[in-house]
């Protein structure tokens, strides 16, 4: 005797050998011996083992399910009712195992209910579902057409108008990702490969700009509607004014002029140094829409040929240390010695004149190292505040204790592009001007972090030990810089740090209760979510910049280039800002000089291989410290 029987879900056959009140023997079909369940076993039959599955298949195939559904009664029913009815006699083995199988195999007609019993489903359930077949039948014969234009070469409309969407952040329930992953397994190349193949990346530069903007930026980088500022530099009529006459350092793409300078002569012989930083806070309320984007955008986001600032444009415009205004400002003047010694520190909420705006490019062909230490007697704009300042900068950085002659020399680099033309040039990092403004806002950042700790005023500050750089809203040293604390204070339109530290000083010059009070969560949140995103920003700046030096190696066929090496693979490509790791190289001391070639520049990746081909001479190789 044989049995037709289900097993994991699929129905068998198999001839018993032996049985008892609960289970079965069998050898199957295939020659293996099984324990089945009595219960699992459907119908028991004696025609041949090896013909019954493929005739009860065969039969199963010619029941039309849409006949057996309007055929079968409403109410639940068994099996060999149904093939009384449908075959019109008693149904013989085979008939019967054919329609089970029917029936178990179209769960959409018929709902199981238990071992032979069925339901058959409420005709709109029926109806939704047979519309979900053939619409999902429709949209592979939309994925089948797509995958096909793409392994062709083609780029289907719908597709490239997701394309960005599909390569950074996919959705993976949508026919255009289905099909774009589709079309990439089987074309064998990566989903950015693909999409450059068929034209979908025309320039890398924007792709990478595509997946920021949908990371940071996903309403777009536009500021959309908002109020203006409360209270422009025009409506602060209570605001003193300043003696000083200031001016400001900057390249001259730069906008958001945050600080500006001022010396003036005191009656003692000794000089009161103005630090004036612009003033936003001052036009900008709590919770208005201009503070919600400053807490929304957190910083300026800056990347080789253009930048996204945090501030719109005209918000800019009215607090920026424009020349020939009276700008609002925080100012700290401190009084110095003609021993170049601060004796005294004083903190001002006033307008200032801002006389001059200079810029680098002018600025440094008169005032450089070489006129410093041979003046040619060349005269300038602020010519005598510039040499005093210089000289008062250099005394700042020996109380720091980071004066060294004898530093090997570092340089800084501008990228700049103008029509995919990489242009890049180097600047002697520590040039007189960079060292005046880095050190006197060093002297800001660090004695405002000093003051507010003294009143007991948490701030955001910039804290560095054992090599690592982190932010806390508590004064901490910044060994790198060599100061007892540092707050981020003097870039208040390029950064939220700045923005609230601002906040907080004005509650502090003016004896008001603190915005943020010690121990205050949102300080501390806002803390965090700015050391994250300025992180991130830096981080795509770094990578705009590493293939902008990679196109420029291919614009200028640059094959055998020259390195420093850094630490063990490491090296820093010699007249670029460019660090890579090299394959193979030698065990070599820091600062020794090598010659490599160039095997291969990847820009859609933005990958390099270079090869080590000799050693050269030793140079002191430079140090990327953080600078204020």
């Amino acid at each position: 005797m044989n049995v037709f029987y289900e097993e994991s879900g699929s129905f068998k056959v198999g001839s018993i050998v032996s049985r008892s009140d609960a289970s079965l023997q069998v050898d199957t079909q295939h020659g293996k011996r099984a324990k089945i369940k009595s219960a699992n076993v459907f119908l028991e039959f004696n025609s041949p083992l090896a013909d019954f599955l493929p005739a009860a298949d065969k039969l199963a195939a010619d029941i039309d399910l849409d006949f057996l559904w309007e055929c079968s009664p409403d109410d639940e029913f068994g099996y060999q009712d149904l093939a009384a009815d449908y075959f019109g006699h008693e149904p013989s083995a085979v008939e019967a195992a054919a329609l089970i199988g029917r029936l178990h195999g179209a769960p959409m007609y018929f709902y199981k209910k238990g071992k032979g019993r069925y339901k058959k489903a409420p005709q709109d359930a029926l109806q939704a579902a047979l519309a979900g077949i053939e619409r999902k039948k429709r949209e592979q014969e939309q994925i089948d057409g797509w995958v096909a234009e793409l392994k062709a070469g083609a780029l289907p409309e719908a597709i490239r108008s997701q394309l960005m969407q599909l390569l950074w952040k996919p959705d993976k329930n949508t026919l255009e990702f289905k099909a774009f992953d589709q079309a990439s397994r089987e074309t064998g190349l990566p989903p950015l490969r693909l999409a450059d193949k068929v034209g979908g990346i025309p320039s890398v530069p924007d792709y990478l700009m595509a997946g920021f903007l949908m990371e940071y930026f996903p309403k777009g980088a536009g500021f959309g509607k908002y109020a203006p500022p409360a209270a422009p530099p025009a409506a602060l009529p209570e605001l003193p004014v300043s003696s000083a006459r200031a001016f400001s350092i900057d390249d001259a793409n730069t906008t958001e002029i945050d600080d500006a300078l001022s010396v003036e002569d005191l009656p003692n012989g000794n000089k009161r140094v103005g630090i004036h930083i612009a003033a936003p806070t001052l036009g900008v309320p709590v919770d208005s829409d201009i503070e919600k984007m400053v807490l929304s955008r957190l910083s300026t986001a800056y990347f080789p040929g253009d930048k996204i600032t945090m501030l719109p444009d005209d918000v800019v415009q009215a607090f920026t240390l424009q020349e020939g205004r009276d700008c609002p400002a925080f100012s700290l003047y401190a009084e110095v010695t003609p021993e170049f010694e601060p004796v005294a520190f004083e903190n001002r909420i006033e307008k200032v004149h801002i006389a001059a705006n200079l810029r680098h490019a002018e600025l440094e062909q008169v005032f450089n190292e070489e006129t410093l230490a041979n003046d040619p007697g060349v005269d300038y704009p602020f010519k005598r505040e510039l040499v005093w300042l210089w000289q008062f900068a250099e005394a700042l950085e020996k109380r720091r204790g980071k004066y060294d002659p004898t530093r090997p020399v570092q340089h800084d680099y501008n990228i700049d592009v103008s029509d995919g033309h990489v242009t890049i040039t180097i600047r002697k990092r520590g040039a007189p001007m960079d060292k005046l403004v880095s050190e006197l806002m060093i002297l800001a950042n660090s004695e405002w972090g000093r003051m507010l700790a003294e009143a007991d005023i948490p701030a955001m500050y910039r804290a560095q030990s054992m090599g690592k750089v982190r932010m806390t809203t508590r004064p901490e040293p910044h060994m790198g810089l060599g100061v007892a604390q540092y707050a981020w204070s003097t870039s208040p339109l390029r950064r939220a740090s700045d923005f609230i530290n601002q906040r907080q000083l004005a509650a502090m010059i003016r004896g008001e209760k603190p915005l943020f009070p010690q121990g205050d969560a949102m300080l501390f949140a806002i803390l965090r979510d700015f050391d994250a995103t300025y992180g991130a920003y830096l981080s795509f700046q770094d990578k705009m910049e590493h293939y902008w030096c990679l196109k420029y190696l291919l614009q200028e066929n640059i094959t055998a280039p020259t390195a420093t090496v850094i630490k063990e693979d490491l090296v820093r490509i010699d007249g670029l800002p460019l660090r890579l790791r090299i394959p193979g190289l030698p065990e070599l001391a820091r600062g020794d000089r090598v010659q490599l070639s160039v095997v291969k520049v990847d820009l859609l990746t933005q990958e390099v291989e270079l090869r080590y081909t000799g050693r050269l001479d030793h140079v002191e190789a430079e140090t990327d410290d953080e600078e204020g």
